[in-house]
């Protein structure tokens, strides 16, 4: 899976996900005592019809949260608004017990852009190659940042 991040440095909140791996960021995140850990992943040439399938959507969410072992706090948000075309589709907000996953997927370019933020650690390129195959992207890029 592709990825692009800053490099990581002494003050750097960023890691280098492209070269590092989730074993690696998740010791990082522990060595830092960081509060939080945020995936941010974009996916492009996604399946239309699962991206427009609120209820797809709903499975995704659920999916997701069980494979990074983050209990839902409530049912998702899931709703389909945008004051144009470019903008049109469906976001969404799952509240987790440590925080937040949230999403927006644009109907007029088949992409999604998906959020991950946790206080508890999980395994962000694990995270994000299951949002790539769940939508059926064609590609997938993703950022790893530490919330300190």
């Amino acid at each position: 899976m592709a990825s692009k991040v800053m490099a990581n440095n002494a003050v750097a909140s960023n890691v280098m996900a492209e070269t590092v791996s989730d074993a690696e960021i998740v010791a990082q995140f522990r060595q830092r005592g960081s509060w939080g850990l945020y995936a941010s992943v974009d996916l492009k040439g996604c399946n239309p019809e699962t991206i427009r399938d609120a209820e797809k959507i709903r499975q995704f969410i659920i999916e997701l949260c069980d494979l990074i072992d983050m209990n839902r706090f409530g049912e998702p948000q899931i709703i389909h608004f945008g004051p144009c075309e470019k903008v049109a589709g469906y976001s969404m907000t799952q509240l987790i017990e440590t925080s937040l996953i949230s999403g927006h997927f644009a109907n007029e370019t088949n992409a999604a852009y998906l959020d991950i933020f946790s206080c508890k650690e999980y395994e962000p390129s694990k995270a994000a190659e299951f949002c790539r195959n769940f939508f059926g992207a064609e590609s997938a890029t993703y950022q790893v940042l530490f919330r300190d």
